[in-house]
């Protein structure tokens, strides 16, 4: 069944920010505020794992990197594309109306809440290779290893950031189902280049997403998601 493994996605996404909601009402702030740095340098461990794997190339003993033309070039190509067309306004405008339509007027933590969560489980090539196996040969088995690792990380912001976390259940499905659907025609431009690209270029922003929440400063990571799209072109123009 095509989306089988999008909706175990979500259901795990679910049930991890549920569980997380419900521990977190037991914990104090300071642990909380803990836990939100953890997750912080679980994510930026992650990023940079990802971005390595794809930047450094071993042959005949020498370690090498490659892809730092194209990260930067896309990362900045997307990153104004991304400025111009306001991504991150918009991501938290969606996010201040879920916020209304689901009852959480008073949920100051609700809209970082869910952009932040978003950004984590949304960024990163499993998502994209997951749904393209998905739809094409009905194999869910990536997808549901990316909902048991996004089922922990939810987890963990929704204990430590609020209810808003689960709600990146959306933007999960809406990714990955679309990828699902469109899996036959994008699949001959998604080659192994390409994914390469996207994974390092996806890593990078998801180390951003570290930063942020880390150390609470404001990088825009929303309006740097276009790169992503330059990233999985590039191997076709070069």
């Amino acid at each position: 069944m095509p989306g089988l493994g999008t909706i175990i996605n979500v259901a795990l996404i679910v049930v991890g920010g549920l569980a997380g909601l419900l521990v977190g009402k037991f914990i104090k702030k300071n642990i909380q505020d803990s836990l939100m740095i953890v997750c912080g340098v679980s994510t930026i461990f992650i990023a940079i794992g990802g971005a390595l794997k794809e930047m450094f190339v071993i042959e005949d003993g020498v370690i090498s990197t490659q892809g730092s033309m194209m990260m930067i070039i896309t990362l900045c190509v997307g990153t104004l594309v991304g400025e111009l067309l306001k991504l991150c306004d918009k991501l938290e405008k969606f996010g201040e109306w879920l916020k209304l339509k689901t009852g959480n007027a008073k949920d100051a933590r609700f809209v970082n809440a869910f952009v932040t969560a978003s950004l984590t489980v949304c960024v990163g090539a499993m998502a994209i290779v997951g749904s393209i196996k998905d739809g094409i040969e009905l194999d869910p088995s990536i997808l549901i290893a990316k909902g048991i690792l996004d089922l922990v990380i939810i987890a963990v912001m929704a204990a430590s950031m609020g209810k808003g976390a689960i709600f990146s259940a959306i933007p999960v499905a809406l990714l990955q189902g679309v990828v699902t659907v469109l899996a036959r025609l994008i699949s001959p431009v998604l080659t192994e280049a390409s994914l390469s690209n996207i994974s390092l270029t996806g890593s990078v922003i998801i180390f951003c997403v570290g930063i942020n929440l880390i150390w609470n400063k404001n990088i825009r990571v929303a309006n740097m998601l276009p790169a992503l799209i330059f990233a999985g072109l590039w191997s076709l123009i070069g």
